[in-house]
């Protein structure tokens, strides 16, 4: 695996709700686009490795629905793979990707609602079958028919 630092502080993500610091892991990279000098020397793009699985306070539903949400961004590993390269600043990209961390999971939190099927009115009924009368009629004086 990558030369990996752990994190020290853990993300509080809502009430119980905890990413351990030993579920961490950030390694600094060089990032992309414009830098000016600084851009060969200075690893300011960050890469936080999350292990899921040591997330606290999580019911199992909600870690189902943020293994989806991670999608693509799980690495072999069942690791969590989260980048930033928003800033030049490397301990703003690392505050940036912990809150990408943290909005996936409050997002993995709520409780999706259940549709309820519904039927259309006999009124939008009446109306969709007027119009597409009228269109028929309309389309019929074109042709001549009538």
């Amino acid at each position: 695996m990558l030369a990996c630092r752990v994190v020290s502080d853990p993300i509080f993500v809502a009430a119980g709700v905890v990413v351990p610091a030993s579920a961490l892991a950030m390694h600094a990279v060089r990032a992309s686009g414009p830098g000016g000098q600084n851009v060969n020397k200075v690893a300011s793009k960050v890469e936080l490795r999350v292990d899921l699985a040591q997330i606290t306070g999580m019911h199992p539903a909600a870690r189902e629905r943020l293994r989806a949400l991670a999608g693509g961004n799980l690495d072999a590993e069942g690791l969590l793979l989260v980048t930033s390269q928003r800033t030049r600043d490397q301990k703003q990209n690392l505050e940036d990707a912990r809150d990408k961390v943290r909005a996936m999971i409050a997002t993995a939190l709520v409780v999706p609602r259940k549709r309820r099927p519904t039927r259309p009115s006999k009124g939008s009924v009446e109306r969709r079958i007027q119009e597409k009368k009228h269109r028929g009629r309309t389309k019929a004086t074109r042709r001549g028919e009538e």
